[in-house]
């Protein structure tokens, strides 16, 4: 007689996500976007966050993601290794994703927890140590090696620094480029920005997304606007600059501006979840970071139809061309960064043709498909030579 009872459908195999904070950032967007868009069918997830997470986490759409907050406190904060590996145990994961430097020691918890696969990401720095010379933190991230399956990177820049700095061998360094919707992020229907009551009709927008802390170097970036002021002096009534984002230097960036007298000039409307739409009401996007990975902001920036004027640091240089796309100005320069922006104000067919260029150089090489299939990809092979090598013991 033929049995009525059904098999029990095999899940999908669980990926943790490991981040310090899940807020308003580039690669939490990235960590969101990926989650969101792989196939339900290829794995599922959980984010855990060391130490806790804000509405940002909203963004998640998929349904049955769940979200863990472990609550470090500052410093060491042992206790935090036995609260991830007990959870890990509950929870079974087939792999433990984690990201830069402050998760990068929870690998040997997650092996005690007899998490199969365990990679690791390097998506940039902070500015404690924005070349990635810390003698410290480059011990830490050797000596846990041994318990990944694999290191990899943003940019071939930071590829090529766990190589030759981080010692990580070539067979467990990868290069996952970073990649958006270019349907989400694109340019404006008419080509010209969309104008908002906080930045009118007539005015030239320069305008930047991120976390408002150091390594973003902001307070840079307003010396800069205030020398392109004085550059520009007639143009004075016409120059914006927005500054969207959240962060702990938010309050000393309003009173810098305060004191500077260019309130009136200067937008800063704290985190926004409709960034796509901000974007579409730039006039160019700017980048005033002492160390970047591959910057996401960037690329919606290009895919959004703006050139870019950045600092010159980490993978920038590879995603904006110099003269092509944008333009490139040494890190901590703010005279620099003024002449950069001075050009595209003063030359605007030059910043229509730059952003022309930056939107089809997105399309051609930062798809978010080619991003999808390059993390399930990784997770694909990590987790088939894991049970090879099971197999053959």
């Amino acid at each position: 007689m033929e049995s009525t009872e059904t098999m029990p459908t095999r899940q999908p195999p669980l990926v943790v996500h490991l981040i310090y904070r899940l807020d308003f950032g580039g690669l939490e967007t990235l960590l969101i976007e990926c989650i969101n868009r792989m196939p339900a069918d290829k794995y599922r997830h959980a984010v855990v966050c060391l130490t806790d997470y804000t509405d940002f986490s909203k963004k998640i759409s998929k349904p049955d993601v769940a979200l863990y907050a472990l609550n470090k406190p500052p410093g060491l904060a042992a206790g935090t290794h036995f609260k991830l590996w007990r959870l890990l145990r509950r929870l079974r994961p087939a792999v433990l994703h984690t990201y830069n430097l402050s998760a990068v020691e929870y690998a040997p918890a997650a092996a005690l927890a007899n998490v199969p696969v365990r990679v690791h990401g390097e998506h940039g720095r902070d500015a404690r140590d924005p070349n990635g010379s810390n003698p410290r933190h480059n011990l830490l991230r050797r000596l846990v090696l041994p318990f990944y399956d694999c290191y990899y990177a943003v940019s071939a820049d930071l590829r090529n620094w766990l190589k030759t700095v981080i010692r990580v061998p070539d067979a467990k360094n990868l290069l996952l480029e970073n990649g958006i919707d270019t349907i989400k992020f694109r340019a404006p229907a008419n080509g010209l920005r969309t104008a908002t009551p906080e930045l009118p009709q007539g005015c030239f927008v320069i305008g930047t997304v991120g976390r408002i802390q150091d390594v973003k170097d902001h307070a840079g970036l307003i010396d800069a606007f205030i020398a392109l002021l004085a550059l520009l002096p007639q143009q004075r009534d016409q120059l914006r600059l927005a500054i969207v984002g959240e962060g702990p230097l938010l309050p000393q960036l309003k009173e810098k501006v305060q004191r500077a007298g260019i309130a009136d000039l200067v937008w800063l409307p704290g985190a926004r979840m409709d960034v796509d739409e901000v974007m579409r009401s730039f006039s160019l996007f700017v980048l005033s970071s002492i160390a970047e990975g591959t910057p996401i902001t960037i690329l919606e920036a290009m895919a959004t139809g703006l050139p870019v004027v950045s600092t010159r640091v980490g993978g920038v240089p590879e995603v904006v061309l110099d003269g092509v796309t944008g333009a490139l100005a040494p890190a901590s320069d703010p005279a620099a960064l003024a002449a950069a922006l001075a050009t595209y104000v003063t030359q605007p067919l030059l910043a229509a043709q730059h952003g022309a260029a930056g939107l089809a150089r997105i399309e051609q090489h930062y798809s978010m498909d080619a991003m999808l299939q390059a993390y399930a990809g990784m997770y694909d092979s990590m987790l088939a030579n894991k049970q090879h090598r099971m197999r053959a013991r």
